[in-house]
């Protein structure tokens, strides 16, 4: 609320395809946008601690980009930018206003945090989240964009191995879950892990993703395994046409979501990839609505939207899953699985098993029998990680430790 408690501010897509930081005349009804932009949504908003004023917002484009409101604030702002490489965002603030904690982000490096004083317009590091970070080569991650085969623009980041050539290199399509969800910019552990191992790491926001305004999520409903696999295709293209990755040497990795566009790839496309890995992925899109847990039952109306209803849509969602394309299966695969998910089941991921050793196709499974949706355990972390990582140079070329 606005100090005089007569207006409302709000971050609401209504009349509008993105997100927008609006101003609600709670007495007239009036509805003032303050910052807004057409494909890309609002996301955070800096408001005064004293008045309640709205200072600044960010729009969450490739990289986020603050809108500032006040003038008050505006060479704060600018001075601060100059401080990192990274973006920023006013952590904390005094009572008086005059000293502001103020955290980066950077893709090389942990977050950072500095102190800046107003009056003197001026920052002192304070100290790194991750100090050990620094030891390490680490790699910078670009936006990227290119255009679908019906027309969409499509965005994502790319990171490529430190000190790489200018050649081709194997590629990891690591796609993020959700799928109602998207990929940022910023330190990533696992890009930085395969451009460690030589990979160069595409993370793409196929339609369906959030951030983008209204039209391209709802390009995503019904698609699942169909449009939204076939942005993945074209960003591997867009790839190999851009020199950056090796076509004979694509993975295609993925948690939830990103586990069933890693079925998918190795069930629908399988001659792009060279392997697939499945993390926590559902096979069949029938089982997954059908044993939703309890606390999702809110979210039933929304999956029989986004995907489907297996009462009135059974064969269409069979058409999706690649439970029931496992024989199309021709390369490599890891699928890792926790026996206490209560979103994608265990029996998900083996019911693919049984069906890929029925058919005689090779395969290698991971059971944590202490994990959920993920694995939240330092030792089972590494446990999947190692396995991946042989299992990629395995079959991609690149390094693995001991």
């Amino acid at each position: 609320f606005t100090e005089d408690g007569t207006k409302l501010y709000l971050l609401d897509s209504r009349d509008a395809n993105a997100s927008r930081l609006v101003l609600l005349d709670l007495e007239t009804g009036d509805v003032e946008a303050l910052v807004e932009d057409p494909r890309y949504d609002v996301g955070q908003v800096l408001t005064n601690p004293e008045t309640h004023e709205v200072q600044a917002a960010a729009v969450e484009r490739a990289r986020t980009d603050w809108v500032v409101l006040d003038d008050n604030i505006k060479e704060d702002f600018e001075v601060i930018a100059g401080l990192g490489r990274g973006g920023f965002a006013v952590a904390s603030r005094d009572r008086a206003d005059e000293n502001w904690l103020v955290a980066f982000t950077a893709d090389d490096g942990g977050a950072s945090y500095y102190s800046y004083d107003r009056e003197g317009k001026a920052g002192e590091h304070l100290f790194d989240a991750r100090p050990d970070l620094a030891e390490y080569d680490l790699a910078r991650m670009e936006p990227v964009s290119f255009t679908s085969r019906d027309g969409l623009t499509i965005e994502g980041y790319l990171t490529l191995p430190p000190g790489s050539s200018d050649g081709p290199a194997p590629l990891v399509l690591d796609v993020h879950g959700g799928p109602w969800a998207r990929d940022g910019w910023g330190y990533n552990p696992e890009a930085q892990w395969f451009a460690n191992r030589g990979y160069a790491c595409l993370q793409v926001n196929y339609r369906g993703s959030t951030g983008y305004g209204k039209k391209f999520l709802n390009a995503g409903n019904k698609e699942w395994g169909a449009r939204m696999h076939d942005d993945l295709v074209d960003a591997v293209g867009w790839a190999v046409e851009e020199g950056v990755a090796d076509p004979e040497r694509v993975a295609i990795y993925g948690g939830s979501y990103g586990g069933y566009a890693a079925l998918v790839g190795a069930t629908f496309t399988p001659d792009l990839f060279r392997c697939a890995v499945d993390i926590v992925g559902p096979s069949s899109l029938i089982t997954l609505i059908t044993s939703i847990p309890p606390y999702w039952k809110p979210l039933l109306s929304t999956f029989h939207e986004r995907v489907g209803n297996p009462e009135t849509e059974r064969e269409f969602l069979e058409s999706r899953s690649p439970l029931f394309f496992v024989d199309r299966v021709r390369i490599p695969m890891l699928i890792a699985q926790g026996a206490n998910d209560p979103r994608v089941k265990q029996a998900e991921s083996e019911q693919f098993v049984a069906a890929m050793q029925e058919k005689g196709i090779d395969y290698e499974y991971l059971l944590f029998e202490d994990e959920g949706h993920g694995f939240a355990r330092p030792e089972n972390r590494l446990r999947f990680y190692a396995a991946a990582e042989r299992f990629l140079a395995n079959h991609l070329g690149g390094r693995a430790e001991e």
